[in-house]
């Protein structure tokens, strides 16, 4: 089952962790597991200390009894837990359906090493299936929609979504994604874009789980 696999994946990640670590923790169902193992070895004796990606994180953080610092003061992470919603070999991925891609990628920026954690199912050959969210300005809505088009996106408001800064998301369909650098870089140069999910050098190692064992795969 799925959850086999992203549980055993958060597993596999979490024997990384270190006493004295300060963690970063991501946001989404995979995890999760991540985050409900580590609360059983903090309540085990285990010392460290946690940042979060989101509310969602604080919130299973808390709850799991991990000790969570604000990030505003914290320039550096030892090691952050993540997923992801595709990943290729090279560990290029996209992120944010859960519409913390932003908080997500300032941490992974933080860290000394990212691992993502994932179930078979987003492992991929090219990226670029999944829709790639765009954090976005309310102001630019339209100005940024427009310009979103221009660089061959379907673009579509999350709904009533807003993010944890209060802005909204545009899920944005590419047709092909043939250089996600280039278009990393043209969607960062929007005015109003103020991230994205394209995580192109972040991620130092994945934990792959499929079907009961556990790939790794490096950078």
């Amino acid at each position: 089952m799925i959850d086999d696999d992203k549980r055993a994946a958060a597993l596999a990640a979490v024997a990384e962790v270190r006493p004295g670590m300060l963690l970063g923790l991501g946001t989404g169902s995979t995890a999760a597991f991540a985050i409900e193992r580590i609360g059983v070895l903090v309540r085990e004796g285990l010392d460290i200390r946690a940042v979060v990606t989101s509310r969602w994180s604080e919130a299973a953080a808390l709850a799991a009894g991990i000790p969570v610092v604000d990030f505003a003061g914290i320039a550096a992470v030892d090691l952050t837990i993540d997923g992801a919603d595709e990943i290729d070999q090279g560990l290029v991925a996209i992120k944010g359906a859960g519409g913390a891609m932003l908080r997500e990628k300032i941490v992974a920026a933080a860290s000394r090493r990212m691992i993502v954690i994932a179930d078979a199912s987003k492992r991929v050959e090219r990226i670029g299936r999944a829709r790639l969210p765009v954090e976005i300005l309310p102001f630019a809505r339209a100005f940024v929609a427009t310009r979103l088009a221009a660089l061959g996106a379907a673009a579509a408001i999350r709904g009533d979504f807003r993010t944890d800064q209060g802005n909204l998301i545009f899920d944005c369909k590419f047709s092909e994604m043939p250089d996600p650098v280039r278009l990393a870089a043209a969607i960062s140069a929007i005015p109003g874009v103020l991230g994205h999910g394209l995580f192109l050098d972040e991620v130092d190692c994945a934990y792959i789980g499929d079907g009961g064992r556990v790939i790794r795969l490096d950078r």
